[in-house]
């Protein structure tokens, strides 16, 4: 079972690494979690000495006021034989055989955190002894809890002591080691008050009774020790610690516990329950009660880790990648983001995602309406066609046929086609815009970075503004095509006057007549609208040649080839994340490192043993 509290110790200590101590954050905390004994006690109520009975070494900082102003996480660790030694998790590898040395770092390694003001810090200090005088043990030695506030130090620090002690004690898996010296009155503890008010029924409170050689004359500790005056779940156990006087004279940490043996089994009051006391009792049930909670705590702690792991690897998926440092790396990690962009945007165009659908739409509902409404017929009217045929007949009326007025009646009419063209290649620039904004909020990756993202829609739209305007040139040159060259064998093939019985005697004016210019207009209007027919198929066909396709083939080819002289100072502009998500990457990384190694470390551990 040893291995139990050995691997809560490494998950411990992992926490601390990677910036977990249990404090509020919006990210997961694993501490709180592990199950932890947190020891508890006001100032001068003997906590210092009883841990240091406990390890069975003079290794704790001594003085006036508050001198634990960290959290110390003590993990003691048995060793078979050789020599006594401490290791602190921010000097790993160096070991301290000299304890008055260890006591020193301690101190020192509290001033590193909070400076010499005397102010207190919730950041732990990480402590291991292997001794072959100690059980297998994690404590946590919180700062003591105080009432006044000492020269240089806040007139808040009172409260934040307490804060700091309940927030370890309040969480559910924290077993309370509540110091109480027996001099005073157990009504006013310090560690009895606040441990009832965040474990009332003390189902997880343990009550240790110091000084208990310290009582006056005639009195003794037989009630509270027997749970009579003060009743917790588990039973009260009692010590007996080094005088300051011992402590002055060094006086062997294993020669206080042979006495403090003797006290118990010697004392008439405490004879009877000898074998519960002291503080190798208590280091002993500590280490089997811290045990059998990890044990019951280990299904609970895999689920939570197990859950924890996937909403972690899914924030940081959706948090996208971190950026490179390098300007390959920038310009790889560039380019990719674009592509995913414009594929998704080829995903909207060949119906993988909507929105290509109404560009068939454009030609297959609003350029035929445009068509239709453009009326031909009208600008065919009788009134017209006498007007222009006259006028292109000048001062020499035609002979036979009015070809310079079918040619003018046809072009000008022709020539209306030019504006339902041009709406087309409009309407069509204006949906793959909008597709191209689409694209663009879709594009997870590029909402972590806003100066590319705005780069990119620039890029793409500057795209379709050239292609639009190929595209107008294309489709207007189709109907310009039209407009200068006609169909001859279309006029060919209408029947002359003469072959319908006309008299071609007849004088010229007659060539003006009613019939004739209705006929004339009529054979126009049949050309223009073969022609309308031959547009309405091949202007659709150009738009899509010169914006569609060539949007899907090439949307970014400017884009990428600017990328390709830009410096890597000009690169990382491109990828200016915002702070607050770049932080927020690391820190999710790191807390994601840490559940993977504790899901690691629990694997490992074989429970059946």
């Amino acid at each position: 079972m040893e291995n139990l509290i050995s691997l809560v110790n490494k998950l411990q200590r992992a926490c601390t690494a990677l910036g977990d101590h249990g404090e509020e954050s919006a990210l997961p905390t694993l501490w709180d979690s592990l199950p932890a004994i947190a020891v508890v006690g006001g100032q001068s109520s003997g906590k210092s000495s009883v841990l240091e009975s406990v390890v069975g070494k003079d290794f704790l900082p001594r003085g006036a006021g508050i001198v634990t102003r960290r959290p110390l996480v003590l993990q003691l660790h048995r060793i078979d034989d050789g020599k006594e030694y401490g290791e602190f998790m921010h000097l790993p590898r160096k070991k301290f055989t000299d304890f008055a040395a260890l006591r020193q770092e301690i101190s020192d390694e509290t001033d590193r955190e909070t400076g010499r003001s005397k102010q207190i810090s919730s950041v732990p200090i990480h402590l291991s002894i292997y001794s072959p005088n100690v059980v297998n043990l994690t404590l946590i030695d919180l700062p003591g809890l105080t009432k006044v506030a000492v020269e240089g130090q806040s007139e808040s620090i009172v409260q934040d002591i307490e804060n700091m002690v309940r927030s370890f004690i309040e969480k559910p898996n924290c077993i309370i080691l509540a110091i109480s010296p027996a001099n005073q009155d157990l009504a006013t503890s310090d560690a009895i008050k606040i441990s009832r008010e965040v474990d009332p029924k003390g189902e997880r409170t343990f009550g240790v009774l110091t000084k208990i050689d310290l009582m006056d004359q005639g009195t003794n500790a037989v009630d509270i020790l027997e749970g009579r005056a003060y009743k917790l779940q588990f039973p009260w156990i009692g010590v007996v610690n080094r005088s300051q006087a011992d402590i002055n004279k060094s006086v062997d940490m294993i020669a206080a516990r042979r006495r403090e043996r003797e006290y118990f089994a010697t004392s008439p009051e405490y004879q009877h329950m000898a074998s519960r006391m002291g503080s190798e009792h208590l280091g002993k049930m500590l280490s089997k009660h811290l045990e059998s909670v990890i044990k019951s705590r280990i299904p609970g702690l895999q689920s939570l880790i197990n859950k924890t792991i996937a909403e972690l690897e899914a924030e940081l998926s959706r948090l996208g990648k971190s950026i490179a440092t390098d300007t390959g790396g920038k310009l790889y990690m560039i380019m990719e983001i674009s592509r995913t962009f414009d594929q998704i945007f080829k995903e909207h165009l060949d119906g993988v995602r909507p929105g290509g659908e109404k560009i068939y739409s454009v030609f297959d509902n609003q350029f035929p309406a445009a068509l239709k409404r453009l009326h031909f017929d009208k600008h065919l009217s009788m009134d017209n066609v006498r007007k222009i045929i006259t006028e292109a007949d000048g001062y020499q009326p035609h002979l036979i046929a009015p070809e310079q007025g079918y040619r003018r009646l046809v072009e000008s009419t022709l020539v209306t086609i030019r504006t339902p063209a041009e709406a087309a290649v409009d309407a069509v620039f204006s949906l793959l815009k909008d597709l191209v904004q689409k694209s663009v909020s879709e594009t997870t990756e590029l909402k972590q970075y806003p100066t590319l993202r705005t780069e990119v829609l620039k890029a793409a739209i500057n795209s379709l503004e050239r292609m639009k305007e190929e595209s107008k040139r294309a489709t207007l040159q189709l109907v310009d095509m039209e407009c200068g060259y006609l169909t001859v064998e279309f006029f060919r093939k209408l029947p002359q006057d003469v072959e319908k019985g006309g008299n071609p005697t007849h004088s010229i004016f007659d060539r003006y007549n009613d019939s004739y210019l209705r006929r004339v207009g009529s054979t126009v209007l049949s050309y223009v609208n073969m022609v309308c027919g031959t547009l309405r198929n091949s202007i659709p066909k150009s738009i899509v040649y010169c914006q569609v396709r060539e949007a899907k083939r090439s949307l970014l080819d400017h884009f990428f080839a600017e990328l390709g002289t830009k410096e890597s100072k000009q690169l990382g502009k491109l990828l200016d994340e915002d702070p607050a998500i770049m932080q927020r990457r690391i820190s999710i990384g790191k807390r994601l490192e840490l559940y993977r190694s504790a899901q690691s470390e629990i694997d490992a551990v074989s429970w059946a043993k």
